[in-house]
């Protein structure tokens, strides 16, 4: 199928664009116009939803691309809206005639008014505030308007750091309090006067780390924005990738990357050390530290470059590097000290991304659970030999627990957002003989039947699946596949996420050469290209699963997931497939009655809904009071209405949990690994979702 988009697309690009080219100098604006025709092109041709590139698509990127440049609306004003607005209806003409005057246009006027904001803070913190007086902040940006004059759009930024200091001011005082009704002399009592400049400077310290970043941005960060408002426009699961954003995204699917292996972040201009992964390069040679600061970047025996000051991003570019490399980081440590520390680089592995397993039991009980833990459906698609994938790694972990002859098995999907369809199918298909697992369909033709093909069934015990509301896409499909044939109970919230579709990555620098080749590279297109259906026939998309047995979560009375993105695609149906149930539920109402049952009687869960009812009550309460002492009252009230929920997580006995012997001979020798086991096993101890789940699981 890709194949066939790329030589569509190589038709579709006029070969006169490419020679022209020829005669242009190496500036961005001219590898902008060959993107933004493989953007356009490939989402006319590739994507599953027919759109128009006309004057109601162009409404739709104009909204989408002002959100994005100014969020907090902060920036702009009126009078550079209505200057802008005339291009509402005009970005379908720019973009079939490759013109940017509009993003040229937008570029200018907000790097101009992120200037001018930069001389409103400093001049607004110069002076105390009045924390007497009785004005309030709504906090809701959407709720706000764009200011009308200078002076309107000054008083915007004096409440928003009017806020940001009383916050701060706020903390000091109920420091210094506690300090004096404790007779800690360790806390240097001072005046009312010296605790709001205090909190002033470290506002303006905030602020002015955050300025630096925003003068960092280039017109080439606009144009992502601009790029991604246009494929947004098409659905909200549609991307362009620039390079460096599509490499991030193959780390997340496949958790592992080459390089040194350490979290890294930006403050005050220096790239800091925030994290050592463990067993990983860095954490292997030993001297870099948690607090280093990284001044310098050497690629083996080059000169070292200057990253002081530098955006994060473009400085980790410079620290990543292929395996077996070397890299040279010159580093201020915390005691002041400058040193150089080589480190090879390697494969670093996300031990956290991938599947695990332990075993789980409710104290009561005899019974032993199998417990699988998939954070994603994860692949490594640029692997030459596949990589680690996550349906071979799940096997691996069902294999593992039936040598412990546990009487049951959970798999936990929560927080799965999804990932590989191959590798749902082919793990939803280790607990059926044979079958369907899902629907796909283009925008044309037929819809096809992806199947396991493998009589053999893995595990053919009890199966509970957990999931909540940020379960999507292939957490949904195997959720909804195992329901469909009665071969699991399916246990979470009112339902899960939503998102019925599936996207594929077209690389960019893949359809294009000769002539083009000095402009690469061009960044990929992530674009909805399928939908998928249960074999039941319904979908996903904007239902999502609803489970068999439904626990209050936080957030049962708000509208969550793909319900609340804009220009998401409809819920349809197609035919059902035709397919064999399972008898392994026969008792299924039963369960569900008898779940209810104790859900009704459990504090643990009247708790949680009545969270629930806060969240939905504070969702839309986004006005703020600016007068000290009445928003003390309301934070007072809030959180004595939070501390109701602060234990709500903290009985460690509810859950008893055992790692498997297979696993504990490589922990117990690692004390990382010894410690991160410990703070897992400590979670699942004091889950009551994990609770009900091993007394549903047992009934089977």
């Amino acid at each position: 199928m890709q194949k066939r988009i790329i030589q569509f697309f190589v038709l579709l690009l006029p070969l006169g664009l490419i020679a022209a080219y020829k005669h242009y100098s190496e500036q961005q604006k001219d590898k902008e116009k060959i993107i933004t025709e493989l953007v356009i092109n490939g989402l006319q041709f590739a994507h599953y939803q027919e759109n128009k590139i006309d004057d109601e698509f162009s409404k739709k990127v104009y909204k989408s691309y002002l959100e994005r440049i100014d969020y907090t609306k902060k920036f702009l004003l009126k009078a550079d809206i209505d200057k802008l607005h005339k291009y509402e209806t005009l970005i379908d003409d720019e973009l079939r005639q490759l013109n940017s005057t509009f993003l040229d246009l937008s570029n200018d006027i907000i790097t101009q008014r992120i200037k001018d904001a930069e001389e409103y803070y400093v001049e607004i913190l110069a002076e105390p505030f009045d924390f007497t007086i009785d004005e309030d902040i709504e906090l809701d940006d959407e709720k706000n308007d764009y200011a009308e004059s200078t002076n309107a759009l000054k008083s915007t930024w004096r409440k928003a750091l009017k806020y940001q200091v009383m916050i701060e001011l706020k903390t000091k005082l109920e420091i210094q309090e506690k300090a004096q009704e404790k007779k800690d002399t360790s806390v240097v009592i001072k005046t009312y006067a010296e605790l709001e400049k205090a909190a002033r400077t470290k506002v303006e310290k905030r602020n002015k780390d955050y300025f630096r970043r925003l003068n960092q941005q280039e017109r080439t960060d606009r144009y992502n924005l601009y790029m991604n408002s246009i494929s947004l426009a098409f659905d909200p699961h549609t991307n362009y990738f620039p390079p460096k954003n599509k490499e991030d995204f193959d780390i997340s699917m496949s958790g592992q990357l080459e390089g040194i292996g350490a979290t890294l972040q930006e403050k005050d201009g220096f790239i800091k050390v925030v994290n050592i992964v463990p067993g990983s390069p860095s954490y292997k040679q030993g001297d870099l530290k948690v607090n280093d600061l990284i001044l310098k970047v050497a690629q083996g025996d080059s000169l070292p470059l200057d990253i002081v000051g530098m955006r994060l991003d473009k400085a980790v570019r410079f620290i990543r590097g292929a395996k077996g490399t070397t890299v040279k980081l010159t580093v201020k440590k915390v005691d002041g000290s400058i040193v150089v520390i080589a480190i090879v680089r390697d494969i670093v592995i996300i031990e956290e991304t991938y599947a695990k397993s332990v075993i789980v039991k409710e104290p009561k009980s005899n019974k032993r659970i199998g417990y699988i833990y998939l954070p994603s459906f994860y692949v490594n698609f640029n692997a030459k030999d596949g990589g680690r994938r996550s349906a071979d790694d799940v096997l691996k972990e069902i294999n593992k627990l039936k040598k412990e002859n546990v009487d049951a098995l959970i798999i936990d999907l929560r927080n799965d957002g999804g990932g590989s369809l191959s590798d749902v199918v082919k793990m939803a298909g280790y607990f059926i003989p044979q079958g369907p697992i899902v629907q796909v369909k283009q925008k044309k033709g037929e819809a096809k039947q992806l199947s396991d093909t493998d009589p053999r069934v893995q595990y053919e015990g009890p199966v509970a699946v957990m999931v909540n509301s940020n379960s999507a896409s292939a957490s949904e499909i195997f959720a909804a596949a195992l329901q469909d044939y009665d071969r699991a109970v399916i246990i979470g919230g009112k339902q899960t996420f939503g998102k019925g579709t599936v996207q594929r990555f077209i690389n960019l620098d893949d359809i294009v050469s000769g002539k083009a080749d000095k402009y690469k590279p061009f960044g990929a297109l992530k674009l909805t290209f399928q939908k998928f259906y249960r074999i039941s026939g319904g979908s996903t998309q904007l239902k999502g699963v609803e489970p068999d047995v439904v626990l209050p979560d936080n957030y049962m009375y708000i509208e969550y997931g793909e319900a609340e993105m804009d220009y998401r695609l409809p819920y349809d149906e197609i035919p059902a497939a035709t397919y064999v149930k399972s008898d392994d539920l026969a008792k299924r109402k039963n369960i569900i009655k008898a779940s209810k049952k104790r859900i009704s009687k459990n504090k643990t869960f009247d708790l949680i809904e009545q969270q629930a009812k806060s969240i939905k009550k504070h969702r839309n309460d986004t006005k703020v009071s600016l007068n000290l002492e009445t928003y003390k009252k309301y934070e007072a009230e809030r959180k004595e209405e939070s501390n109701l929920f602060k234990d709500l997580y903290e009985d460690t006995t509810l859950v008893l949990v055992s790692p498997l012997a297979a696993d504990w001979q490589f922990i117990e020798k690692d004390s990382t690994k010894l410690e991160s086991a410990k703070k897992w096993h400590k979670k699942l101890m004091s889950d009551p979702y994990l609770l009900e789940s091993i007394k549903v699981v047992e009934s089977l």
